[in-house]
C-alpha cells in the first residue's frame, strides 16, 4: 500500500497553475524527498495533502482511502512555514496546548514521548523565543509528531539550519521512520542533506511531475566521472577532450565523464609530459542529477 496516490491534481490561483495534472506515488515507509525550484508547486501539493486549500481537480489518498476521511487524516502530521508557537511560553507549554487541541488522551506523556524522539527531553522548561531555529524546526516536528500519526509532510525543516542542527535533523528523520515505521513527506533545496536519507525522490517542474525514482534508481542512472588534478589543467583538459570527448574544468578539478579507466587516463597525460597529483572516481550526486536533468528538458 502507498501511503500517498495523486492523480491528474490541479490548482490555480487567480488563472495561473500552481499544478498542472500532477501525479505523485510516495510508498508507505519511503523518506520521500520532494525536489523543484521556487515556484514549482512543492508547497502547493503539502497544502493540498493537509486539507489547507482545496483543489480544482484531482484525486488524493492516503493509504488508499480518500484524502478527506476523517480516520485517515488523524493519521497526517506537518510541519509547513512554521510551528506556529507562542514565543513566551514554554517548549512544553506550547506542545501542552496542541496536545489538548487534538483531544489526545494522557498528554503529558505523549509530549515527553515526541520530545525525546527529537531529542529535546532536557528543553521541555525553555521558552519558545530562547530557543535556537533549529530547536525550534524540532519543536515543530515534535508538535507534528504529537498522537503518533502515520505520515508526516515537511516543508523545507532544514533549511537555515547549521551543519549540527542538519545533522541531528537527520538522525530524527530516519530514526523516525525506522523506529515508529512513519513515511515521510519532505521538501528542501539542500539536496546534499536530502540524498544522506531519501528513499525516494519526486522531481516537480512547473506544477506536473517530472520524474519519480528510487534512490537506488537515481544511484545507478548517475554518470560515473574521473576527477583528476595536474598542473596544467587546460592543457590536460585540451588533450583529454581529444581522447575521450566529454571533459571539463570544474571546481578545481579536471573531470573526465562516462569514463572508468584512471590508470589509462594516468598513462596517458603522463606519456604527453603531465603529472598527475590526484585521481579518483566519482558518481554525479543529486544536485548534479537534478540540474542535468532540468537541462535535458529545457533543450526540448
Amino acid at each position: 500500500m502507498n501511503a500517498i496516490e495523486i492523480r491528474g491534481l490541479t490548482k490555480s490561483f487567480r488563472g495561473m497553475y500552481a499544478l498542472n495534472g500532477l501525479d505523485m506515488t510516495v510508498p508507505k515507509g519511503a523518506i520521500y524527498g520532494f525536489i523543484g525550484e521556487n515556484g514549482s508547486g512543492k508547497s502547493t501539493t503539502e497544502k493540498l495533502i493537509c486539507g489547507h486549500l482545496v483543489a480544482d481537480k484531482g484525486d488524493i489518498k492516503l493509504f488508499g482511502r480518500d484524502f478527506t476521511d476523517a480516520g485517515v487524516r488523524v493519521r497526517v502530521g506537518a510541519l509547513i512555514e512554521n510551528a506556529g508557537c507562542f514565543p513566551g511560553s514554554s517548549v512544553y507549554q506550547n506542545l501542552m496546548m496542541q496536545a489538548i487541541n487534538l483531544g489526545l488522551d494522557n498528554p503529558d506523556e505523549e509530549i515527553m514521548r515526541v520530545l525525546k524522539i527529537v531529542r529535546m527531553e532536557d528543553n521541555a522548561a525553555l521558552k519558545f523565543k530562547k530557543c535556537s531555529l533549529g530547536m525550534k524546526q524540532r519543536i515543530g516536528i515534535a508538535m507534528a509528531l504529537l498522537g503518533d500519526p502515520a505520515l508526516l509532510i515537511l516543508d523545507e525543516p532544514i533549511n537555515g539550519l547549521d551543519t549540527d542542527g542538519m545533522r541531528i535533523m537527520r538522525e530524527i528523520l530516519v530514526d523516525i521512520t525506522k523506529t515508529y515505521g512513519c513515511t515521510v513527506l519532505i521538501s528542501s533545496h539542500i539536496l546534499g542533506e536530502l540524498e544522506k536519507i531519501s528513499t525516494h525522490y519526486g522531481i516537480i517542474r512547473e506544477g506536473r511531475m517530472v520524474q519519480e525514482l528510487t534512490a537506488a534508481e537515481m544511484d545507478s542512472r548517475a554518470r560515473v566521472f574521473v576527477s583528476l588534478k595536474t598542473k596544467d589543467l587546460d592543457e590536460a583538459a585540451r588533450l583529454l577532450q581529444k581522447k575521450y570527448g566529454n571533459v571539463r574544468i570544474e571546481e578545481g578539478y579536471v573531470r573526465v565523464y562516462d569514463v572508468n579507466e584512471t590508470e589509462a587516463i594516468v598513462d596517458f597525460l603522463i606519456e604527453n609530459g603531465h603529472i598527475v597529483s590526484e585521481i579518483k572516481k566519482n558518481k554525479i550526486g543529486l544536485e548534479e542529477y537534478y540540474i542535468e536533468l532540468m537541462s535535458r528538458k529545457e533543450s526540448k
